[in-house]
């Protein structure tokens, strides 16, 4: 005899996420309130994880935790010294990381309503998120994202994860934070190219979620290109209010179905990442697969030549790639290595490939086979745009070859 229970549990979770300047100004209370959300009255115990390069570029940063720390000591306790880790991709490939932030856990006796308060760009954040999700099953974390990226994107989502057997994000969690701060003071000390890529993720999540976003940021395309601190902000804020809404109303919080429009333009862009030894930045990496999978709708018929064009030239203005060669690298076989990315991307689907495509600016349509011919066309006319003339057409035989490229892939 056969007995079955059904059980169904409803989880809410909830957090803020803030948009401010200085945090660590002694007078700015953001922090201290997001820690006590839950419990006001308590004093909260903290540790902060920093990454190096904002180390670097903030060398008064621990110091400044600590002044405010002894400013706001009815309501936050330092749990010892900041832990500053290696910032960048490198930091989600080695796993000791996350093996020393468990240590440091254990060891400060942390539990699990103390906070990791992580300060960083999306690397670290990932990382650190995921030591945190994994320690006592999860110690509460704060997010303060440092990048352009961070804070309009990865910053203000609910995942976590590092990289594992040459796959990007491999090992993760769905983890949402207990709160998220963009401080915009922090956007002030990074490189040119780190600001601009982050910008990709903006246009992203216009092209599939807001025409009108994506025509804001076509007029004021130079403004950003040229650092423009009010452009960027009203960048960064809307982009992030963008994500935020996709997942509280979107209806798969932790992509539990195959359908994931905010990867738009990521097949490719995880893969290019991998093919560059993370040469490219996330965000050009991005960049480059929107183009393409903006040429893509175009060659299957589902956007206008026009608004292809249009959607080429924003992001040229900015001043976001629109090409690598790595595009065209061949393995041994003579098949397009980028095109190993479709099967990473339906793999961590779970089985069947979706892909998000457009029909418009704020009109994305799920896309189930992609055909590697017409990916092959595409990349050369990427390659055409970037250089000049006109793409090369494929020969009969090499139609044939890349029709094997990905068989199965959308099956």
């Amino acid at each position: 005899m056969t007995t079955s229970f059904n059980v169904q549990i409803a989880v809410p979770f909830q957090y803020e996420v803030t948009f401010t300047s200085d945090v660590f100004n002694l007078e700015n209370s953001d922090l201290v309130r997001a820690l006590g959300r839950r419990e006001p009255n308590k004093r909260h115990r903290a540790f902060f994880v920093i990454d190096a390069g904002v180390a670097q570029a903030w060398p008064e940063l621990s110091e400044q935790i600590s002044r405010y720390a002894e400013h706001h000591a009815d309501r936050l306790q330092l749990a010892g010294a900041p832990v500053v880790v290696p910032g960048g991709e490198q930091v989600k490939n080695e796993p000791r990381h996350i093996e020393n932030l468990h240590r440091e856990i254990a060891q400060r006796g942390l539990d699990r309503q103390s906070f990791a308060v992580i300060i960083g760009g999306g690397a670290v954040q990932d990382m650190a998120g995921f030591a945190a999700a994994t320690a006592h099953r999860g110690v509460r974390v704060v997010r303060l994202p440092t990048t352009v990226l961070s804070q309009n994107d990865s910053g203000v989502g609910v995942k976590n994860g590092v990289n594992a057997f040459g796959l990007k994000n491999f090992v993760g969690s769905f983890a949402p934070p207990f709160a998220v701060i963009n401080d915009a003071r922090f956007l002030d000390t990074l490189e040119r190219r780190d600001r601009l890529a982050g910008i990709a993720e903006a246009v992203k999540v216009s092209l599939i979620r807001d025409a009108e976003f994506f025509d804001w940021l076509s007029a004021n395309a130079s403004r950003l290109r040229n650092l423009d601190p009010q452009a960027t902000a009203i960048m960064v804020q809307r982009s992030a209010e963008l994500h935020l809404r996709h997942i509280e109303s979107g209806g798969d919080p932790f992509e539990l179905g195959s359908a994931r429009p905010l990867d738009f333009g990521h097949w490719s862009a995880h893969k290019l990442e991998s093919l560059t030894a993370h040469g490219l930045r996330h965000g050009e990496a991005v960049a480059i697969g929107l183009a393409l999978d903006t040429l893509v709708s175009v060659e299957l018929g589902l956007l206008s030549p026009a608004v292809g064009d249009r959607v080429y030239a924003v992001l040229r203005e900015i001043g976001l790639p629109t090409f690598h060669p790595e595009l065209e690298s061949v393995d041994k076989s003579g098949r397009l290595k980028v095109l190993e990315g479709l099967r990473e991307f339906q793999e961590h689907l779970g089985g069947e490939l979706t892909v998000t495509l457009l029909r418009g600016p704020g009109q994305a349509v799920d896309w189930h086979d992609m055909d590697p011919a017409v990916i092959a066309r595409s990349i050369r006319a990427l390659k055409a745009r970037q250089f000049g003339g006109e793409p090369a057409r494929l020969s009969a035989d090499q139609e044939v070859d890349v029709a094997g490229m990905v068989s199965g892939a959308a099956e």
